[in-house]
């Protein structure tokens, strides 16, 4: 009997051959290495920020467990901005 389908690769050989290949980074987006950290997390709150809003705004045209799943994502990037918010306090807590 002709069989249809091919068998799939091994499993452990297909983890090898991509793991051999070393991985090269892109150079498409570089954040400049002087850059001081309160910089950095300056930018990546406004980011979170900017993020938050989208999603929630995105939700809100949603129904359903599509809705949920935007919000509970805009819940997570909700809290990672709170995060950057206590490192940038922590950077200068006398503000």
């Amino acid at each position: 009997m002709l069989k249809i389908t091919p068998d799939p690769p091994e499993t452990d050989d297909l983890y090898a051959r991509v793991n051999a290949t070393p991985r090269k980074p892109s150079h498409t987006f570089v954040v400049a290495p002087d850059l001081d950290t309160e910089t950095l997390l300056v930018h990546a709150c406004e980011s979170l920020a900017s993020a938050s809003v989208m999603t929630s705004d995105f939700a809100a045209l949603l129904e359903g467990t599509q809705r949920s799943t935007m919000l509970g994502i805009a819940q997570i990037i909700m809290l990672g901005e709170l995060a950057v918010n206590q490192a940038l306090d922590n950077l200068d807590p006398q503000q």
